[in-house]
């Protein structure tokens, strides 16, 4: 696999293909990032970009994960001080999780959101951005919760970052999108350059393929969960015999394969008695998905096998956030 391709594995898009691939010619000092807020135990959501972020360190890039301690503050997550007690454990489970210390630097919010060349910065981009393009810009409002001044902001200071942070490359969800357009819309009218953006996929609920997988609604896979929490959550998975169901429904079962355990595992073994075929083994994602839809692959052992695969996966995490948790 070359640069580009290692770059670009399981990417939704890259804005602009160009820029990406100007970049994958020499990424060597290259600096990506991620912002991640302060907000819990880290789930599959973070975990799938965190897998783009490993992906980019093979590739050569440096990688910025910025711990979005006043954003938090702004989304109502609690005082600083706890804040970032969140963020001392978050880092500590993403260098579990596989992100090599030596090429990762954890930045604060706070150490440089709130100087004074950031702030008059974002007054600015608040003076020259129309309310209605924050407005489309922020990140989706709870039903139940009223929008606030600060949920405009948010937004603004997520294209501010991209510049601050001096990185050549942004990666988030694709539901950033919007934030990483308004960056290249507003950032030129600072004087500042626009830069390119890599977008990774949402998934699908896991209960339904429906709609998108979420912490806060629905189920997901969390660091928190053990093995038979984990085995619980994917044997309720929906997993219909097919990689493409009808409508607007997703294979979620698939979908973790393929973004979550084949970029982090070269060879994926499912146990089956000898009865019924024995073991299956597959070095790529095409295959087993290909097996799964022949009705080679049983449901109920993709299952399995992806329970036992993301129980690795999650493991060191789990037992970091306990040894965090016990002070020790």
């Amino acid at each position: 696999m070359n640069t580009h391709e290692l770059m670009t594995r399981n990417a939704e898009e890259v804005v602009t293909a160009a820029e990406g691939e100007a970049l994958a010619e020499d990424p060597d000092g290259k600096r990506a990032y991620v912002g991640y807020e302060p907000s819990g135990v880290l789930h599959l959501g973070h975990l799938l970009t965190a897998n783009k972020l490993i992906d980019l360190q093979e590739a050569g890039f440096d990688i910025v994960v910025l711990l979005a301690d006043v954003h938090a503050y702004l989304n109502g997550k609690g005082t600083f001080e706890e804040i970032r007690e969140t963020a001392k454990q978050m880092r500590a489970q993403f260098l579990a999780y596989g992100l090599d210390e030596t090429d990762t630097e954890f930045v604060y919010g706070s150490s440089y959101q709130l100087e004074d060349d950031y702030v008059l910065d974002l007054h600015t981009l608040e003076v020259e951005t129309t309310l209605n393009r924050a407005q489309r810009a922020m990140a989706e409002i709870q039903s139940d919760e009223t929008p606030t001044v600060s949920h405009v902001v948010y937004p603004l200071m997520q294209a501010l970052d991209i510049e601050y942070l001096d990185i050549d490359l942004a990666v988030g969800g694709l539901d950033q999108r919007k934030v990483h357009m308004l960056a290249r819309d507003e950032l030129p009218s600072l004087g500042y350059d626009v830069r390119p953006a890599l977008h990774t996929p949402i998934l699908g609920d896991l209960s339904t393929g429906e709609g998108k997988m979420s912490s806060s609604e629905g189920v997901t896979i969390s660091m928190e969960d053990d093995r038979e929490a984990i085995e619980e959550k994917v044997n309720d998975a929906y997993c219909p015999p097919e990689r493409d169901p009808e409508g607007d429904t997703v294979n979620p079962v698939l979908e973790l394969f393929q973004y979550h355990v084949f970029p982090r595992f070269d060879r994926v073994v499912v146990d089956r008695p000898a009865e019924y075929g024995g073991d299956l083994e597959y070095e790529d994602f095409e295959a087993l998905a290909d097996d799964l839809e022949s009705g080679e692959l049983h449901p109920a052992d993709a299952k399995t096998a992806l329970a036992e695969y993301l129980d690795r996966l999650i493991e060191p995490g789990r037992e970091r956030l306990a040894t965090f948790r016990s002070g020790e």
